[in-house]
């Protein structure tokens, strides 16, 4: 089981990546945000493409959630921390930092 600890730990792990304020959350970027920490550290908001976004839900419910809006048909997708393990939210966070470190390449 993870903790909010080790989500904030493994996000600032990624190469480049700087926190800030976010509205109510904490974001994680690299030029373009990748996560955003909600600010009762139970769930945070990952960038994912539409196509893993759909596989993540698929394979671990439990764990993910497509974001109901037009954010989660670009890819946003919820991750719950207590029932995800570390090995999860470091997945998640390697995918999703993935596409805003390309993203700083263009």
């Amino acid at each position: 089981m993870a903790s909010t600890e080790s989500f904030v730990r493994i996000a600032m792990a990624q190469p480049g990546t700087v926190a800030g304020p976010h509205f109510d959350r904490t974001a994680f970027k690299v030029k373009r945000t990748f996560a955003t920490l909600a600010a009762d550290g139970l769930s945070a908001n990952l960038k994912f493409t539409p196509e893993e976004q759909e596989f993540k839900c698929m394979v671990a419910p439990e764990i993910f959630q497509a974001i109901d809006n037009g954010w989660g048909r670009q890819g946003w997708t919820t991750i719950l921390i207590v029932p995800a393990s570390d090995d999860d939210i470091a997945a998640a966070l390697t995918m999703a930092h993935a596409h805003a470190v390309a993203k700083t390449r263009k």
